[in-house]
């Protein structure tokens, strides 16, 4: 894999990190009530999401491991040939998980869910994933 398309990979997540966050209401109340930010940061947790799973199944191609059948495995691959922790397999799972249920609207999408795992943990997961990822 060329280190331009892995480099290019991880400025566009930085860049939707920032973006994000620009446009991220302090409080759940101000996030609650206005469907369009709701609407963008739903959209921007796709995509960082996304962005993700397309820099690990890179980075699987690049080291040679196991092709995994679905995304979800990508995390657990990186966890075994040691480039992501146990923890933060977990993690990008569920964020997977949570980006399912938005994506596709499985039942009813919890805001206040959402907001705080925006808030308190795609950021700080999606840093951490980075930090890893250029090391490797």
């Amino acid at each position: 894999m060329p280190k331009t398309r892995k480099k290019e990979k991880i400025e566009e997540l930085e860049k939707f990190l920032e973006e994000l966050s620009s446009l991220l209401p302090i409080t759940f109340k101000n996030y609650k009530k206005d469907f369009k930010i709701r609407a963008i940061c739903e959209r921007y947790f796709e995509k960082i999401i996304e962005s993700i799973i397309d820099l690990s199944f890179l980075i699987i191609k690049e080291k040679n491991l196991k092709i995994p059948e679905e995304d979800k495995q990508a995390f657990d691959i990186l966890e075994q040939g040691k480039l992501i922790s146990k923890r933060l397999s977990e993690k990008l799972k569920e964020a997977k998980g949570m980006r399912n249920i938005i994506s596709h609207e499985y039942g009813r999408i919890d805001d206040e869910i959402v907001f705080n795992a925006i808030t308190e943990e795609l950021e700080k997961d999606t840093k951490e994933f980075i930090k890893k990822i250029k090391n490797v």
